[in-house]
């Protein structure tokens, strides 16, 4: 069914009603630009930014006495062209770190994110000569360093993590161990799955068994920005998913309206992305104590051991669904660090030819 299940349909729904409830909450200035972004950006995207937009109008309107009686929705053009780049320098001191009221910190990353449609706001209503100046072009930018370091397993963490699953070797207590027995066959085709095929979370949280079709090894996913692709697996992912559908799986009892969902919750639900991110995290921390592993550390595990193995750098974009190949090109650059490495020992002129 791919994005044509009644999940996918529910799902774009929801996060629809959701962007214009939230729209309704802001300024004309706010609305008008979130507007202007959606036919390029996908609903939960403008979710988030108009939660940030929220967060920056609130800011100014607590921080500034003399209009603490004026709506946020009633916040106009003029308003807005009275903020100078210090209130906005303000405003990303207090991003970093607020111990008074709502108390949040934030690193260097965050804030770069947090700011983005602020400063794109202010950049359309300046072009469109809304306002006379944008206080965002002498903000400086958090300065962000690229990270080499991409946090992913080897093969021996891989075996030990799934070796995890089905030991329950350090997992805690007798109780625990039991209640993971129950949903043991489940837990490993899904970290399998995303091991073997470098899926996102809400990739494998969206599946519906018809996605999967055992006789060619294939599965379809609905990607991030709600395209559809096929994938293909090999016979590691076939052996788990099919001992855990003719399984665990033909015992559960779906809620109704789960009854397409692939992976459950043991209350009979489509299994929740926060849910498998517990999961991930709960062999990991048994199995790979000393690395911080998430669901898309998985992905980067796959993705490295993909581009070691083949040299093309192309094939992993198109499988893990980068639209962009600089993406890739950054993300796994790390790769490059090691041939050269391998580089420094490879020519020894002392040898005899």
């Amino acid at each position: 069914m791919g994005k044509d299940s009644q999940f996918y349909k529910d799902k774009t729904k929801t996060q629809k009603l959701k962007l214009r409830e939230l729209i309704n909450l802001l300024p004309k200035a706010g609305s008008d630009y979130i507007y202007s972004k959606e036919l390029t950006t996908q609903p939960s995207t403008l979710i988030s930014y108009c939660y940030d937009l929220l967060t920056y109008f609130r800011f100014i309107k607590n921080q500034n006495p003399a209009i603490k009686n004026i709506e946020i929705k009633d916040f106009d053009y003029n308003l807005l062209s009275q903020f100078t780049t210090d209130d906005i320098i303000e405003y990303q001191r207090y991003l970093e770190l607020n111990l008074d009221g709502e108390i949040h910190e934030n690193g260097k990353k965050a804030i770069a994110r947090k700011m983005a449609p602020l400063r794109g706001m202010y950049k359309y209503l300046y072009e469109r000569k809304l306002i006379t100046d944008d206080p965002c072009i002498l903000a400086p930018l958090p300065k962000l360093k690229k990270d080499k370091n991409i946090v992913r397993m080897n093969n021996y963490e891989v075996q030990a993590l799934l070796e995890a699953i089905e030991t329950g070797t350090n997992i805690g207590s007798e109780r625990q161990r039991k209640i993971c027995e129950k949903t043991k066959y489940r837990d490993l085709a899904i970290l399998t799955l995303m091991i073997n095929t470098g899926i996102r979370v809400s990739e494998c949280n969206g599946l519906d068994i018809n996605d999967v079709d055992l006789r060619v090894n294939s599965m379809i996913i609905v990607r991030k920005g709600g395209g559809q692709d096929v994938l293909y697996f090999g016979d590691a992912v076939h052996d788990a998913l099919e001992y855990y559908i003719k399984g665990e799986r033909e015992y559960v009892n779906p809620v109704e309206g789960h009854e397409n969902a692939l992976f459950f919750s043991k209350q009979g639900k489509r299994i929740s992305v926060d849910a498998i991110e517990r999961i991930v995290k709960k062999f990991s921390q048994a199995a790979v104590p000393n690395k911080k592993i998430t669901p898309h550390k998985l992905r980067s595990t796959y993705g490295t051991a993909l581009y070691r193995e083949t040299g093309d750098i192309r094939l992993v974009a198109d499988v893990l669904g980068h639209e962009n190949i600089n993406t890739t090109i950054d993300y796994y650059a790390a790769i490059e660090d090691e041939h050269k490495r391998q580089a420094a020992n490879a020519v020894d002129f002392n040898k005899p030819d």
